[in-house]
């Protein structure tokens, strides 16, 4: 039992590290590209991104093969949780354009991920060689095909979770963003509002002199 749970430490080690989240800043009329290289065709790719700053939290995205064919592409999208198998195998880009905004800054969040083809025949080989081994009690057979389910669900809970999380962190990270834009608003309009004030107590004071100068009594 100990090495069962030693198998999901390691299993869920090797998910996080597969496919780590990166982020990237794009200047106004900005476009960044980033690569991943796909070994063979048939690979599953999986393309996370979300705007975490910047003003309406969009960008433009594009998703392109080897042969420069667009697998996807979106306009002013916020998020996306993109899934495609490869036809091809070479390098596949992602890119995002921020051409749409004149003055503002975006911060976009992303996590490429490829695999599947040799899971699947890694995984095929495992049942052809556990086929050939000698047969067991029954009891075994059904203790490891617990073990099985019971690890399969776990990995579908730790996808819950880490999904979870980044939808948590992207709304937190988006809140944050609202709050310190209002914050500089705030203080700009005090701002604004003090020189008005001050601008508007100065000229008070210059047509009361005058008034007075202009009504003097004279002896």
């Amino acid at each position: 039992m100990r090495r069962g749970w030693v198998a999901v430490a390691v299993a869920a080690c090797l998910g996080a590290a597969e496919g780590g989240q990166l982020g990237v800043r794009l200047a106004p009329h900005a476009t960044e590209c980033f690569y991943t290289q796909v070994d063979e065709p048939g690979r599953k790719v999986a393309f996370y991104f979300a705007v975490r700053a910047g003003g309406a939290f969009d960008i433009d995205y594009r998703v392109t093969d080897p042969n420069r064919h667009v697998v996807f592409n979106g306009v002013r999208e916020k998020q996306g949780d993109l899934f495609f198998t490869a036809k091809y195998g070479g390098e596949y880009s992602f890119c995002f354009s921020n051409n749409m905004s004149a003055v503002t800054e975006k911060t976009v969040d992303f996590q490429i991920s490829v695999g599947g083809g040799r899971r699947g025949a890694d995984r095929q080989v495992e049942n052809e060689a556990r086929a050939q081994l000698p047969e067991r009690a029954e009891g075994v057979h059904e203790q490891t095909g617990m073990l099985e389910e019971l690890l399969h669900k776990i990995s579908g809970w730790l996808g819950g979770i880490r999904g979870a999380q980044k939808q948590l962190r992207l709304r937190e990270s988006r809140n944050l963003s609202t709050v310190r834009s209002t914050e500089t608003r705030i203080i700009w309009f005090s701002v604004a509002e003090s020189v008005l004030i001050v601008g508007v107590s100065v000229v008070q004071v210059v047509v009361l002199k005058m008034f007075f100068r202009k009504t003097g009594v004279r002896v």
